[in-house]
């Protein structure tokens, strides 16, 4: 991974990390449904004008059902899910159980293929679990109302990107910047229904118009666009490891614009929920080396 790439990994770490700090600021407010309505049409028109300007077809008469299904399980549910989890929980957290998604992912493939779960999966999915239990119950958001209840919210949301991850392996293919594109609109869609259930508690200002605007536009248009670019040139096993990256972002964050506290706890809950993501996910980071002679040659 050349420079180039590494700073976009770092950037795109650092957008989806303030994804969580955007919700935190405006669910308790506009609700998830509102929300993420917002969130996924700004996306759309924005990924729209891309399109339009970079002369890229969306396709929708041959694609719409696929753009359903994706949009369903990587877009809506989970969006919506997270902005439920966001009324309680700290951006710090949700950006912690958020980086269980690859390890949801290998567990829905295992069952998805019918293979059976190898020890090393099986000490992962405890490391996992233990990690997120160690974080959230000695984090004081552990006991607000409703705590439990969004915290398997945010889990479900990360089960629903790995079950996305299994889908998109055996769907057809789509150029990524069409399933970027279509998925938001189809998103939009099927996020009108649920509007109803959520209403605003209050009046929205200045700073949660622009949370919701930096979501659709930034965490989710452009952070797009950076992830697919990152694929291209890294492949996806390398782009992966953004989601290893986004709970430091995720903490930051929380604790630079909100006063999150970051206590022992947040940091040995991290380490070991990523711990067993990695042993689940069989991530395992490669250095390569150069020879002296081709580091001499320039190559």
């Amino acid at each position: 991974m050349n420079t180039a790439n590494l700073l976009r990994l770092i950037l795109l770490a650092a957008i989806w990390g303030g994804s969580f700090l955007f919700m935190r600021i405006s669910a308790p407010v506009l609700g998830p449904a509102v929300l993420i309505e917002f969130r996924v049409l700004f996306a759309a028109l924005f990924l729209a004008i891309v399109g339009f300007v970079l002369k890229k077809r969306l396709d929708l008469r041959a694609n719409w059902k696929h753009f359903f299904i994706l949009g369903f399980f990587n877009s809506a549910l989970p969006f919506l899910l997270f902005a439920f989890g966001a009324r309680t929980l700290s951006a710090s957290v949700l950006s912690v159980l958020n980086a269980t998604a690859p390890m949801w992912g290998a567990l829905v493939g295992a069952v998805w293929t019918r293979h059976a779960i190898g020890l090393r999966t099986a000490l992962g999915l405890l490391l996992g679990t233990a990690g997120v239990a160690l974080l959230v119950g000695f984090d004081h958001v552990s006991s607000k109302p409703g705590a439990g209840l969004a915290v398997i919210a945010a889990l479900a949301a990360a089960l629903s990107y790995g079950i996305a991850s299994q889908y998109a392996r055996s769907a057809k293919s789509v150029e990524p910047f069409a399933n970027a594109h279509g998925t938001m609109w189809t998103s939009s869609l099927m996020v009108l229904p649920v509007l109803p259930f959520f209403p605003m508690t209050g009046a929205p200002t200045a700073g949660i118009v622009g949370a919701v605007v930096a979501l659709g536009v930034l965490c989710s248009g452009i952070a797009y666009i950076l992830y697919f670019r990152l694929i291209e040139e890294v492949g996806t096993t390398s782009a992966l490891t953004v989601t290893f990256l986004n709970p430091v972002f995720g903490i930051l964050w929380g604790a630079l614009f909100l006063g999150e506290t970051i206590g022992w706890y947040t940091i040995a809950g991290s380490a070991i929920t990523l711990a067993g993501t990695a042993l689940v996910t069989g991530f395992v980071p490669r250095i390569k080396r150069r020879s002296a002679v081709a580091a001499a040659a320039g190559k």
